[in-house]
């Protein structure tokens, strides 16, 4: 049996700490706000999210900081854009070394263009670093559902140790070493469901949506190039899988953020209807930056930025992706060999 701190009580958080109860780990679910805390606590379900479904009595929800931080694993399901702001509170007050770090969060800081595992080691320096992804919406988690993701750390002992956590008969992990291709493909397909999501009220019909698709996974692909990904990587559970579940499923904020927007509804309107985060409205930004940055081009992420934050409308974007110059479906920049 484990003590374990999962930061961050939304769905996934939520989720994941249920699932490690269950499995007979030492739980400790931190809140932001101690109503929340108190409310789990005492109903044995979150009521602020995925309301009526029972959490794990070895779940123990708290909203003070210095309870938290005693288990030497943590998992950080913190909005990516929280997570800076997060570890430096806590730097001050922590040896970072003592704890193993697993990020479930999927997204790129905008003001840096930095993945998840930067942000860690610029805030903390070389810590012990994993983090875990895959085609996996919290509302099938917790209901047992089987589901397979992978979990990543540049240390083979730690890859195998998370898997080992959560590992159970419907919740299947497996591992890799490849920290950048699981952070991009995670990251990437947020924006790319918010365009199918925008194709789906359009009723563009199956063929655009697959193409939509496809082609969204080629920029995945030639971003986790540029970054030195593996492309087996982008193949699997945090590419391909992920990209799947995230763009066709009902389950999905980014994909239903898309459809309130392709029906008419502003950014603010879509927001404020979904009630929760939906990463990809930031990691758009994010992957703008980067993408100059390290010159890739991301059409369907260009097209995205200007419907969200430019007025361009949704036949405006379709337009300029058809009517794009013709190119080799794999062209120089995704050979790997």
């Amino acid at each position: 049996m484990e003590e374990i701190t999962v930061f961050g009580a939304g769905s996934w958080g939520t989720a994941l700490a249920n699932l490690l109860g269950e499995l007979g780990h030492r739980v400790v679910l931190w809140c932001r706000r101690s109503d929340q805390a108190r409310a789990i606590n005492l109903l044995g379900e979150n009521p602020n999210y995925l309301r009526g479904y029972r959490i794990s009595s070895n779940v123990m929800a708290t909203s003070k900081i210095d309870e938290a931080v005693e288990s030497p694993k943590w998992v950080l399901a913190l909005p990516t854009q929280a997570v800076r702001g997060f570890l430096t509170e806590l730097s001050g007050n922590m040896a970072p070394q003592r704890h193993e770090i697993c990020n479930v969060a999927k997204g790129i800081e905008i003001d840096s263009a930095f993945t998840v595992s930067e942000i860690v080691k610029n805030v903390l320096g070389d810590v012990s670093y994993s983090v875990l992804s895959g085609p996996s919406h919290a509302e099938e988690v917790i209901r047992g559902f089987p589901t397979a993701v992978v979990v990543a750390s540049l240390k083979v002992e730690a890859a195998e140790m998370w898997q080992n956590v959560f590992s159970r008969p419907t919740f299947r992990v497996y591992t890799s070493n490849d920290v950048i291709g699981v952070e991009i493909g995670g990251a990437v397909k947020n924006v790319i469901a918010i365009a199918a999501g925008i194709a789906k009220a359009m009723k563009l019909g199956d063929n655009a949506l697959a193409a939509l698709v496809s082609r969204g996974l080629a920029e995945i692909m030639r971003l986790g190039a540029k970054l030195g990904a593996n492309p087996l990587t982008l193949s699997g559970l945090a590419g391909v899988g992920d990209l799947i579940v995230t763009c066709f499923s009902g389950h999905s904020r980014n994909m239903r953020l898309g459809f309130a927007i392709g029906m008419g509804k502003s950014m603010k309107e879509a927001s404020d209807e979904l009630g929760q985060v939906a990463e990809g409205i930031y990691t758009v930004k994010a992957l703008k930056k980067m993408a100059q940055q390290v010159g890739v081009e991301l059409p369907i992420v260009e097209e995205v930025y200007a419907i969200l934050y430019e007025g361009l409308s949704p036949n405006e974007a379709l337009s300029n992706l058809l009517l794009r110059d013709p190119k080799p479906e794999l062209p120089p920049a995704m050979q790997w060999m």
